[in-house]
Order: C-alpha cells, then structure tokens, then sequence
C-alpha cells in the first residue's frame, strides 16, 4: 500500500467518516423493536388533533341564537308562528288543529272543479279534518263553580252539542235535532220558546239554521258522508262563577241536485259561534248535563239568502252566482276575521266555495 493511503487510512480510523454507519441509540432501539411488534400506525405522542369541542360550542351558540330568534318570534307574532306550522297548501298535507284564530285566510288553490269522487277537491278544507276531529278542544282545568274533571266533562258535552247539530246524518236530511237539544237547559224559557217556533214557522228571527245545519232532503243531497269542520272550542269563567265556553267553528257540505244522477257537486259552507253557559246549579235554575244558551251567531255562503224555510237551499251551476247575496264579497274560509265582522257583511257572494 503507498504511503498516503496508509496515512489516509490511519486518521480515518481515528476521526471517523461522515457517513459511515452509527450504531443506534438505546431508545431508537426500542422504538424499532415496538414497531416491529405492532405494525399498525402508532398514535402520535405528541401530535395535533382539531378539538372538537370548539366546534360543539360553536354549534350551540347557533342553536341558542337560533332558539332565541324563534322564542321572539312566538312572543310577537304568536298567530303567525302558528300559521307557518299549520301546513302545506301545495303539497296538501293535513293542517294542525287550529288552537288560535289565525292571522290571515287561506292561500289560494289551484281552480279546480269538486266531482262526486273529490267533492273538496280546489278547495282549503281538502286540508281540514273529518268530522268532530276538526273541533279542538283545550285542557281542562279547574274554573268557576267546577273541578277540573267536570270542566273536562263539559266540554266534551259542548263538543257533543256541536257534533249533534251541525253532523249528524239524520239531521242534515232534515230530521229533528233531538240529541243537541236534550243538551240545553230546558229552564232556558226564552231559547224555549225559539226552539219551538223555529222548526214550526221559521223566521229571520226564530231560524233553525242559527244552531242546526239542515238540507230539504227532496231537493238537496249530501256528497259521500265526510263533512269537513276546522275550529275550536274556548273557555273562560262565565258570570255566577259558571264555566263559559265559546265554540267558534266552519262546517264545509259537499253537495248535488237530490235527483237521481246529479253530478254537479257545490258547496254550502256554514260558520257558526256558539256561546253556552255552564252554570253553577246553586245559583241558577238548571238540568244536570245541559248548558244555557249565551248567544248564537251564523253565517253561510251558497245557502239560500231568501225568506228562511228551516233549510239550507244551495244553488248550483250558473245560478248560484245569479241567486247570491247583494253583491259584497265573502271569503268563507277566512277564520282571521271575528263573527261580528263576518256578520256585518250579511249575505254577500262567496269569492271561494
């Protein structure tokens, strides 16, 4: 070997070449050996994982602001909220029931014409409910002279009444209403003296049609037997400590010619407002399980706007248009409207039916 390779070889032996091989320190040595044991990915020791409780507490706060937002709406607009919830006019999903007067009439559907398969077809109540089932009634509790159980007890009564007077098959055929008025006191001499005169010799003033939905069965015949209702039932405490319950509620009759293969299907629409007392037997004259009439109020449309002959009297086709009240326009399914203004309007023409 020449000189300066010996040389060469003896100071790198003693300083060491840059990139020779270093054997491992103790600690390399173990980390190797656990990977070679567990050759899945380790868990960082002291890596950064996105805390996700931030992002929980972010999500909350908008939830919270959120939250707050619906609360003030509800606390300013209560009858607008309850509207938004109400349902879906074009996709035809059932409304709530209605707990509140609502704060505006119902949108408009597409003009489509009843048929005997469809008689509620183009018109808001196809959304309403059947029946009773479209009279709502509140919790009971304790008010007046009565428990919370008899007030429970006395509404459904109150709804009895309703059911019996505005939805019972053989009434609106035109027979009497007997059920609804075995519940009213029969003490009450004056609405007494009205029941008997009414279906006797009716009159604008002694008009069965107030509290009873008729049809002259000769000349009118109800669609199917569903008659859709949206309203509610409200209570208070009453004068003599007697549990007051207002009724306000719409009654939609599908209906044809009474002639046998009548297709032509209207719609008589009725609303009505009933005001009954429950009173405290201790201080006023009165049969267990009837009511005194406070007052009663009713307004139709497509029922006859002539002398009253105990009957609701439709038109159909052109001359229902022809036959119609004195000219002032009526949305018979608006309910945002009070009885007393509805009332001031009369006999007017339906925009709707």
């Amino acid at each position: 070997m020449p000189d300066e390779e010996w040389e060469r070889f003896l100071r790198e032996s003693a300083d060491g070449v840059a990139d020779a091989p270093k054997e491992p320190s103790a600690r390399a040595r173990v980390v190797a050996q656990r990977l070679r044991e567990e050759p899945e990915a380790p868990q960082a020791w002291r890596g950064y994982s996105p805390a996700r409780t931030r992002r929980r507490k972010q999500g909350w706060y908008a939830v919270g602001f959120i939250a707050s937002l619906a609360l003030l709406a509800v606390a300013l607009f209560p009858g607008r909220v309850v509207d938004w919830f109400a349902g879906d006019a074009s996709t035809g999903a059932p409304l709530a029931a209605e707990t509140s007067r609502p704060t505006q009439a119902p949108p408009a559907r597409a003009a489509e014409q009843p048929t005997l398969d469809a008689p509620f077809r183009g018109s808001p109540a196809a959304q309403w409910a059947d029946g009773a089932a479209g009279i709502s009634v509140p919790a009971a509790k304790a008010t007046g002279w009565m428990s919370t159980e008899q007030v429970a007890a006395a509404l459904g009564h109150s709804r009895d009444f309703l059911v019996a007077a505005g939805l019972d098959p053989a009434v609106l055929r035109g027979d009497h209403p007997a059920n609804a008025i075995a519940l009213i006191n029969p003490h009450q001499r004056d609405v007494q003296d009205y029941l008997s005169t009414a279906f006797r010799t009716p009159s604008k003033t002694n008009d069965p049609l107030l509290l009873f939905s008729r049809f002259d069965k000769t000349r009118t015949r109800l669609v199917g037997d569903v008659v859709k209702t949206r309203g509610r039932i409200t209570f208070r405490q009453g004068d003599r400590g007697a549990l007051r319950v207002t009724t306000d509620v719409t009654y939609v009759y599908p209906v044809v010619r009474a002639a046998a293969g009548s297709g032509d299907v209207e719609r008589t629409i009725v609303r009505r407002e009933v005001v009954m007392d429950w009173d405290d037997p201790s201080k006023v004259i009165t049969k267990a399980g009837t009511f005194s009439l406070v007052s009663y109020k009713m307004n139709m449309t497509n029922g006859g706007c002539g002398d009253p002959n105990g009957y609701f009297t439709p038109e159909f086709g052109a001359g229902r248009d022809a036959a119609s009240g004195d000219g002032r326009a009526i949305d018979p399914y608006d309910r945002s409207t009070s009885m007393e203004e509805r009332m001031r309007k009369g006999c007017g023409v339906a925009t709707r039916t």
